[in-house]
């Protein structure tokens, strides 16, 4: 990721827990113990800090974003960007699975003065306000931009991709029809993926596989 942000002109910045920081102190205490969705505003709040710092854009990356062919990610000109989910869903034996197409915050960007960046953090605030918690996985992420997205039509960077456990899966395997469904609805190849490390270590998928899959993804680019 570091090298990818040197190679297109960027400055490479990493925050540990001081990303929460910035979180007004209204809200602090609703989602202390929802470390994943304070994350969701918090990235909206580095991001401005960024622009305000005299960046001319300021890009987001989850720190489990893989970027496994940094020639291929490159950044629209638009004045800002999403990434694109592909969620595939495995559905019992027998059964084909299903693909659920939305956006992703774990790949963001935003240039200066664009119209976004406000009404989104102002958009995220109101909700975290207005219900006490604790609040549903995505909230004020990808289910807030992607009903959004569903009406506005927002720019995507559709190769800032994600994996969903199955397709993770049938990766390791070589092969599968979570990964073929995956590649199908692909609007195009990834050049970058969200590994969904928030559900590694559980029954989804294990710590292990994630790092097997970095490795295939390195030495064998989807």
């Amino acid at each position: 990721m570091q090298a990818w942000a040197g190679a297109a002109g960027f400055d490479y910045r990493y925050l540990g827990d001081e990303l929460f920081d910035p979180i007004p102190d209204r809200l602090r205490e609703r989602v202390r113990e929802q470390p994943v969705v304070a994350s969701d505003l918090a990235r909206l709040l580095a991001l401005r800090n960024a622009l305000e710092d005299g960046h001319d854009a300021a890009v987001w990356c989850d720190a489990d974003f893989l970027i496994f062919s940094p020639e291929r990610l490159t950044l629209p000109a638009a004045p800002y960007a999403v990434g694109r989910e592909v969620w595939i869903e495995e559905r019992g034996a027998g059964r084909t699975p299903r693909a659920r197409v939305k956006v992703h915050n774990a790949f963001l960007l935003f240039r200066r003065g664009n119209a976004f960046l406000e009404f989104c953090i102002d958009a995220v605030e109101r909700l975290l306000g207005a219900h006490p918690g604790p609040y549903p996985p995505q909230f004020v992420g990808p289910k807030l931009l992607t009903a959004l997205h569903n009406i506005v039509g927002f720019p995507v960077v559709e190769r800032a991709g994600m994996l969903s456990p199955p397709v993770i899966r049938d990766l390791l395997e070589g092969g599968g029809p979570c990964l073929e469904l995956f590649r199908q609805r692909s609007p195009e190849p990834v050049a970058g993926v969200n590994l969904c490390s928030s559900l590694a270590g559980g029954r989804e998928v294990s710590d292990a596989e994630v790092r097997e899959a970095i490795e295939v993804l390195l030495t064998d680019p989807l």
